[in-house]
């Protein structure tokens, strides 16, 4: 049965209510809900996947080379975009395309914090 706005992941979960208006979300829970064919437990597994991965690179791809950098962004891209943790993406596709742009590093830190905020909130 395919899900409406209304029945969107987070709103049945404790802090899903209080995140931002979608559009302005760290993660398009809809893109999510399509991806996993609205299979919660689906759901929370690969946002602990990708909570768990995201953490990682935002630990690592300030400290590595950038051959490394570079791949570490790519993979990053991927499963954001599969999650719909598009701004997520939408970085790490510009440091793939500078790699040493300082501060797209920084900004993919931030949008990776907010994104695990946001797991958290709506995993409770």
């Amino acid at each position: 049965m395919p899900l409406s706005d209304s029945d969107d992941a987070a709103f049945g979960r404790p802090g899903g209510e209080a995140t931002a208006a979608a559009g302005t979300r760290p993660i398009d829970l809809m893109h999510l809900a399509r991806q996993t064919l609205g299979d919660r437990a689906v759901e929370q597994d690969v946002l602990s996947m990708f909570a768990h991965q995201a953490a990682g690179v935002a630990e690592r791809i300030g400290t590595v080379g950038e051959a490394e950098r570079l791949s570490l962004a790519h993979t990053l891209k991927g499963s954001a975009r599969a999650i719909g943790a598009f701004a997520v993406a939408d970085c790490a596709a510009e440091i793939e395309a500078r790699p040493e742009d300082g501060a797209a590093l920084e900004r993919l830190r931030r949008l990776i914090d907010e994104a695990r905020d946001f797991i958290s909130a709506i995993s409770r």
